[in-house]
C-alpha cells in the first residue's frame, strides 16, 4: 500500500504530531486532486496553516514522489509563485462500471490518466453474488497486465445500477449478500484485498459531470441518465446530494399516468413506462407489428422481440419518420417529468446523458417543447438543457472520483 494510505493498525502506532501531519498531507493531496495545481499561498489560506508548515508538507510529499512543481501561478507583483500538483502515476484507482449486460473496467492514475484503456468484459450484474468471482478474476488480470505497482493501487471504485446505499455499502436491487454480518462493499473489499467503494451508476455519472464535465464549477445542476430506465443525479450548492439512505433521484418511479402500464417496480404509470428506453423499445415493437412503415421493418422477428433503443435512435438519425415520431412521443413525456424537476429544484443546468441522449435533437426538441408547455416561464428561462460531453464514459470516470475521494475521506476520519 502507498505510504500515503495507511492501515488503521499502523496509524495507532503514531503519536499525535505524526497523525496530525499525516492528516494534513492527505487533505492537501485530496485538495490538489479535486482542484488541480495550487500555490503554497493557496494552500495556506485554504487550510489556515502557516507558510513554513505548508512548505514542509509539500517538501515531504515531493520527496515521497507524490507532488511536483507544475509551472508558475499568477503574480500579484513580483516573482511568480510555484504551482504544486500531483505527479503522474503516483497513485492508482481501479474503476469498474457494472451494467445489466456487460461490465467496463479501467485503471486511472491520480491525474485522471487512463492507464489501461476502458475494457469491456462479459460480466452481467446479477441479483445474487454470481458476478463477484467473475469480476474479481477479470480485474486481477487487468491489474497484472497493466504493469503498475500494485502497492500504489489505492482502492476500487464500482458504479452499478439499482438502489445503492453507499454509507451502508449495499445494493438493494442487485448482488444481495443475504447476510447482516458483511455488506456487499465489505465482501468486495475482501475479494479484491483493497478498499472498495460502491455507488449508483447515475450518481457516479453525476459526480463525473461535477468533477470533469459540464457541471464543473456549477452550483445547482441536475443530471438525467436516459437509458433503459431513467435516473437522476442532484447537485445542490456545488455538492452531490444522495438523501438519507442514498436513494435520492428515483424520478423514473414517480407515477405520471393514472391507470398506466405496470412498471417493474410494482406501481402503475411510472415515468419509466412512458419515457425510457424500455418505453421506446416497446413503442417500436408495437408499431412494427401493426404495420408501420419504417427502416426497422428490415429486422427479423427475433430481432424485433429483442429490439434496443440504439436501433431506434440509429433509424431516426437516418431520417426514419416513424422512429422520429416515437422519439418525439417519449421526449414529450420526458419534458413533462423534467418540468416537475425544474419547479422543484430551480436548476441552472440540466445535463442529459445515457444512450437516449444520442438521439440529440430528436429527443431534446420535444423535451424543450414540453418544458415550454408545462413549466413556469420564470423558472424555465433560467434553466439550460445540454447534452453530456462525457458520453458513455461518465459512470466509469465517476467511479474514479468515488474511489479517490472516499479513500482520502476515510484516511482523514481514521485520525
Amino acid at each position: 500500500m502507498s505510504t500515503l494510505i495507511l492501515e488503521e493498525s499502523y496509524l495507532d502506532t503514531l503519536n499525535n504530531i505524526e497523525r496530525k501531519k499525516h492528516t494534513q498531507k492527505i487533505k492537501i493531496i485530496k485538495h490538489l486532486y479535486i482542484k488541480g495545481p495550487k500555490t503554497n499561498s493557496d494552500l495556506c489560506n485554504y487550510f489556515n496553516i502557516s507558510w513554513p508548515t505548508s512548505t514542509s508538507l509539500l517538501n515531504e510529499l515531493t520527496n515521497e514522489g507524490l507532488v511536483e512543481k507544475k509551472g508558475q501561478g499568477k503574480s500579484e507583483g513580483g516573482r511568480k509563485p510555484d504551482l504544486y500538483g500531483l505527479r503522474d502515476n503516483s497513485l492508482f484507482v481501479l474503476s469498474i462500471a457494472m451494467g445489466r449486460f456487460r461490465t467496463r473496467m479501467a485503471i486511472f492514475d491520480n491525474n485522471h490518466n487512463n492507464i489501461t484503456g476502458i475494457q469491456t468484459f462479459p460480466v452481467r450484474i446479477s441479483e445474487g453474488l454470481k458476478a463477484v468471482d467473475e469480476l474479481q478474476a477479470f480485474a486481477a488480470k487487468l491489474i497484472q497486465d497493466s504493469g503498475i505497482d500494485a502497492d500504489k493501487l489505492m482502492c476500487v471504485g464500482v458504479s452499478m445500477p439499482g438502489l445503492v446505499a453507499t454509507k451502508e455499502g449495499n445494493n438493494y436491487t442487485y448482488m444481495h449478500t443475504n447476510t447482516a454480518n458483511e455488506s456487499l462493499q465489505q465482501l468486495l473489499a475482501r475479494k479484491f484485498n483493497k478498499p472498495v467503494y460502491i455507488q449508483n451508476d447515475v450518481k457516479s455519472a453525476t459526480l463525473a459531470e461535477l468533477r470533469f464535465g459540464l457541471a464543473h464549477k456549477r452550483r445547482d445542476v441536475l443530471v438525467l441518465s436516459l437509458d433503459w430506465g431513467i435516473g437522476l443525479g442532484i447537485i445542490m450548492d456545488g455538492k452531490l446530494r444522495s438523501g438519507t439512505t442514498g436513494f435520492a433521484g428515483e424520478i423514473g418511479h414517480i407515477p405520471l399516468e393514472n391507470d398506466g402500464a405496470l412498471c417493474y417496480c410494482g406501481k402503475r404509470g411510472c415515468l419509466e413506462t412512458v419515457a425510457s428506453g424500455i418505453a421506446l423499445a416497446n413503442l417500436a415493437k408495437e408499431g412494427i407489428k401493426s404495420g408501420q412503415h419504417s427502416l426497422l421493418n428490415e429486422l427479423s422477428d427475433q430481432e424485433i422481440d429483442s429490439i434496443e433503443p440504439k436501433l431506434v435512435i440509429d433509424a431516426a438519425n437516418r431520417g426514419d419518420q416513424y422512429a422520429i415520431n416515437i422519439l418525439s412521443e417519449v421526449g414529450m413525456y420526458l419534458g413533462k417529468g423534467i418540468s416537475i424537476l425544474i419547479q422543484l429544484f430551480n436548476p441552472e443546468l440540466i445535463i442529459l446523458g445515457g444512450k437516449m441522449a444520442e438521439a440529440k435533437q430528436y429527443i431534446t426538441t420535444p423535451i424543450q417543447q414540453a418544458i415550454n408547455m408545462y413549466c413556469m416561464a420564470q423558472l424555465r428561462e433560467k434553466t439550460e438543457i445540454a447534452l453530456s460531453n462525457l458520453g458513455q464514459d461518465a459512470s466509469i470516470l465517476g467511479s474514479v472520483a468515488v474511489g479517490m475521494e472516499n479513500i482520502f475521506k476515510d484516511q482523514v476520519n481514521m485520525n
